[in-house]
């Protein structure tokens, strides 16, 4: 898949942190470069699935492999494509959705709050009720009748026989 001496070129071009780096640093007149840790922003790992490089879409088998150069080139075209797009898409989307998805969060919770809850509270405190009736109810007309249904049907009796 490449010389190992262009994967340490490209990874050294593609190292992550020289991205979310600020030009601050590069500023200063100060030799010595010191990064604080990135907070994290997915605590929860819930977009792990999201973690895509380019070994995880596009691999060419040992049977068949391209010019060095060009996996190199479409390893770095790729990287950089997704991270343009990726800071082009959330600088326009990012506030907008997070805006939408903050009323839409909103409303849901709103209304689980205050017309959910308190439907299903009504309910487990009225079923008690409900219970007894449908039981009364039941012993009344339907177990008489499945017991005269049973009693009438049991001396029935079926017989096979061959022609």
């Amino acid at each position: 898949m490449g010389l190992e001496k262009e994967k340490s070129d490209i990874s050294i071009i593609m190292d992550e942190d020289e991205f979310n780096r600020s030009i601050e640093p590069m500023l200063s007149k100060k030799g010595n470069r010191t990064y604080a840790a990135e907070p994290d922003r997915d605590p929860n790992d819930i977009n792990a699935h999201l973690k895509v490089g380019f070994g995880d879409v596009i691999a060419e088998p040992v049977s068949t492999h391209s010019f060095d150069n060009v996996w190199v080139a479409s390893h770095f075209a790729f990287e950089v494509v997704k991270f343009f797009f990726y800071r082009v898409l959330t600088t326009l989307l990012a506030v907008p959705m997070a805006f939408i998805l903050g009323l839409v969060f909103a409303v849901l919770s709103c209304i689980h709050i205050w017309l959910v809850m308190p439907v299903i509270q009504s309910l487990v405190m009225l079923l008690p009720s409900v219970r007894v009736v449908w039981r009364s109810l039941t012993d009344m007309l339907v177990t008489p009748l499945f017991h005269s249904m049973g009693k009438s049907l049991s001396s029935v009796q079926v017989k096979t026989t061959e022609c």
